[in-house]
């Protein structure tokens, strides 16, 4: 542990020491002693004014001025998106403004672009609608002249009719005349409507009519921009034939009822020709002008995208100041504002510079005054961790944050975390496909912390120093157990075993000889394949997941001793730590110690039978299970040990709890004349009226006793989940490689074995390296956080959240 201590640091095997200060600051210098604060970013400032709602606080009309700046930037954001703009990151020459200055610069391009889009608006609808006025003059005019030729064709057929018939009847030629001079001119109404709606349309307009109408319809090819809702949409431009002003008003009702936009037109060609040219030639006139505007618009949203970041961190920053400004409380001159927070013992030079620094450049004849508190309060939890240590120290907090001081299992996270995930994914082919995947997200770093990813590539990203340090381990765990996607390989020398004679045939039946010195390092490769691969494998992993659980187990433990002497505490070492590694080590600890026992000295006893005896026999004979001489006797001893750590944890330190209580508030009743500190004098009264509960501390104890004895057996137990998921994860593989990749080989064609290796590459990436990989992550989790931190970590402090410029995030509001 010290090892570890002295690689990683005592910055994260406990917290930073913590001190309550209390700042007296002169309202003139007060913005910026608060923002130098910020830089700095080492002081977590106290809400002195939590009676006050937000609008009652003395800064509220500055954060409403933020807030509207904040509005104004998310609208230039919105138009920059609009435009296909990012706001630019490079650093460029820009003379500081001040906030004032920029609320007034902000205001006059809101005012412009607005302009500049409503016009643009009028522009785009009158370009839309001159589109759809020319389309409807296209298809009317053809509809028209199509008609107006039929009809004077029609004509003069009628006409040498007329004249052949008039020399033989002249009466009926005079009825004939009468009847066209009795002839009505029918109206009509033209535009376009969505094709969607043109069969409801039609069919309203024959019910509201009763028939009366006459209607055409004709498709459009390409879709056409509506002028109203700006989007594309297929229309049919139609004309509706009426007769009289009481169906034109229904006819134009029904239209508007529909969203039909309505265009005029004429019947004399001459007039339609001269409307196609006007149309046309204002086409072209307002696509000019349209173009003008939107190379002006994105200019100045060019021009804005390039101050953007600039003027945005400065409206957040101001926001923070005065959002923090609100936390702190006057005095009783009204002069000074006084500020209370927390901030590490080692930022106190720092801090004091700050304030200096920040006295001198406001020119302000009177100084911050920094002093430090004393309370009784607990101090947030601060751990100083980089960008690798940081991920684990995440895993950690995601149980809980720890209390003030207390030993961190972050620092041992960073070891323990990616072995135990190796244990269950050992392959070493699988590891390394998990570290190229891993390298590259660590060499493109600074590229993508710069972008927005997504919530899975974020968690990927953000974990990418965890993924990588358990893909080491699996690269490691796989040597061990000898798999390369399944597959052995002699990487360490030659197999210790061989064949008793040159033709195998006997290996099934009378099994291998010993040749050689045994295999160097990991599981020989000869036991791959065999018949008892399963059970040897099955033996060595079950065993081998016990060793590391205890291990485990016991390490929590010595970190509670650690946690009871750190803060002085001897009640929990003598009543907890030491009976608890007593009842531990008795029983598992024992087991730990016979399975290293029957491996070296190859040992056929049952060490199911010496556990489950051991309680149910213990005064019986071991015989053919007897690994030591003495080993019935010590049985005895061990299980007397456990039997009486067991009320060791329950009894004794309720009793000394209170009759630790009883002196600490001995002589309670006395009061002092004088305090010299108000907090301080509070803390005491509240503390004088506290009453020890002797029986929940009694029932506190008893559930934590029972808790720890029932939770020895089933943690162990829990361990097991190493031996079941590393098999699982063998045998998965095995199966890929052998049904999938063999068996496409042995059908001696190449297109079978082309789609044995794609259906061989995918289920390994997708079964393998990401279910195999979450599932192997979420059970190393849930061993971290039950089975080795339930032994000493209590998880209930609070973080250290200081004010900080760096930590402001994008969607703070």
């Amino acid at each position: 542990m010290l090892y570890l201590e002295s690689i990683i640091g005592m910055d994260l095997f406990r917290s930073e020491p913590m001190q309550l200060t209390r700042v007296i600051i002169p309202v003139e210098s007060a913005h910026r002693v608060i923002s130098y604060l910020g830089e700095l970013g080492l002081f977590q400032f106290k809400d002195l004014n939590m009676e006050k709602s937000p609008f009652q606080r003395t800064y509220a009309t500055q954060i409403k001025r933020c807030e509207e700046m904040a509005r104004k930037l998310r609208f230039f954001k919105d138009q920059m998106f609009k435009a296909g703009l990012t706001p630019s990151t490079k650093s460029t020459h820009v003379s500081e403004i001040s906030l004032d200055e920029l609320e007034v610069k902000l205001g006059e391009q809101e005012l412009e672009l607005i302009e500049m889009n409503a016009n643009s608006e009028k522009l785009q609808r009158a370009h839309n609608e001159l589109l759809e006025y020319k389309l409807v003059l296209k298809k009317a005019g053809e509809v028209f002249n199509s008609a107006q030729r039929s009809a004077t064709a029609q004509q003069r057929e009628h006409e040498h009719r007329r004249v052949e018939r008039s020399l033989d009847s002249p009466l009926l030629l005079e009825q004939e005349i009468t009847d066209l001079s009795k002839q009505v001119k029918l109206g009509y109404v033209s535009g376009l409507i969505q094709r969607d709606k043109s069969m409801a349309f039609e069919r309203i307009l024959f019910r509201a009519t009763r028939g009366n109408v006459f209607l055409k319809q004709y498709s459009i090819e390409q879709p056409v921009i509506d002028p109203v809702s700006e989007q594309k949409v297929e229309k049919n431009v139609f004309i509706v034939f009426h007769s009289g002003e009481r169906a034109k008003n229904k006819v134009l009702k029904i239209c508007d009822a529909f969203g039909a936009n309505r265009y005029p037109f004429t019947d004399d060609i001459g007039k339609q020709q001269q409307m196609v040219t006007e149309v046309t030639g204002k086409l072209s006139e307002l696509k000019t002008t349209i173009d003008v505007g939107k190379h002006h618009w994105r200019h100045v949203v060019h021009a804005i995208s390039h101050q953007y970041e600039q003027w945005n961190n400065l409206v957040k920053k101001e926001k923070s100041i005065y959002y923090t400004l609100n936390m702190l409380c006057f005095d009783v001159t009204k002069k000074c504002l006084v500020a209370e927070g927390w901030c590490p013992v080692f930022a106190t030079s720092q801090i004091q510079k700050a304030l200096t620094k920040a006295t001198v450049d406001s020119n302000s004849q009177i100084g911050a005054i920094f002093e430090i508190l004393t309370s009784k309060e607990s101090p947030p939890t601060y751990f100083r961790t980089n960008k690798f240590t940081n991920s684990f120290q995440e895993i950690v907090n995601a149980y809980g944050v720890a209390k003030y001081q207390e030993a961190n299992p972050g620092v041992y996270t960073v070891v323990t975390f990616p072995f135990l995930f190796a244990v269950m994914f050992g392959d070493w082919g699988h590891g390394i496909c998990l570290f190229l995947a891993t390298m590259y997200l660590i060499l493109r770093e600074k590229t993508y912390s710069s972008q927005k990813l997504g919530d899975i590539m974020e968690m990927a990203f953000g974990g990418r120093y965890v993924i990588i340090m358990m893909s080491i381990f699996s690269i490691y765990a796989g040597f061990i157990y000898n798999e390369f996607f399944s597959v052995p390989y002699e990487l360490f020398g030659q197999s210790a075993y061989a064949c008793r004679d040159p033709s195998c045939r006997d290996a099934t039946t009378i099994g291998l000889i010993k040749v050689r010195e045994t295999y160097p390092f990991g599981v020989d490769p000869i036991w791959h394949g065999t018949r008892s691969e399963l059970p040897f494998l099955n033996s060595l992993k079950m065993k081998m997941s016990i060793l590391l659980g205890v291990a485990q187990m016991n390490l929590g433990i010595i970190l509670s001793y650690f946690n009871a002497k750190f803060f002085r505490n001897d009640i929990d070492t003598w009543y907890q730590f030491v009976p608890q590694m007593i009842f531990l080590n008795s029983l598992f600890g024992y087991l730990s110690v016979l399975i290293i026992l029957k491996w070296c000295t190859g040992s056929q006893a049952d060490l199911y039978h010496i556990m489950i005896y051991m309680f149910l026999s213990p005064m019986d004979d071991l015989e053919d299970n007897e690994l030591f001489i003495g080993q019935k006797y010590l049985q005895l001893l061990l299980l007397f040990m456990a039997l009486v750590a067991v009320p060791w944890m329950l009894i004794p330190k309720p009793f000394l709890l209170k009759k630790q209580h009883e002196e600490r508030h001995r002589g309670g009743a006395y009061q002092p004349l004088h305090s010299y500190d108000e907090n301080l004098e509070q803390e005491r009264n509240n503390g004088r009226r506290e009453e020890f509960e002797f029986s929940e501390v009694l029932v506190h104890q008893l559930i934590h006793t029972i808790e720890f004895v029932l939770g020895s057996v089933s943690n162990t137990a829990s361990y097991l989940r190493l031996w079941a998921l590393s098999l699982a994860h063998s045998e998965l593989s095995s199966v890929f490689y052998e049904k999938v990749l063999v068996l496409s080989w042995g059908y001696n064609s190449v297109t079978i074995f082309i789609i044995g290796i794609i259906v061989f590459i995918f289920a390994t990436v997708g079964v393998l390296l990401v279910m195999e990989t979450l599932s192997a992550f979420l059970h190393a989790l849930r061993l971290h956080w039950v089975e080795f931190q339930n032994k000493f970590y209590q998880g209930d402090g609070y973080k250290f959240y200081p004010f900080s410029f760096a930590l402001i995030s994008d969607n703070e509001e």
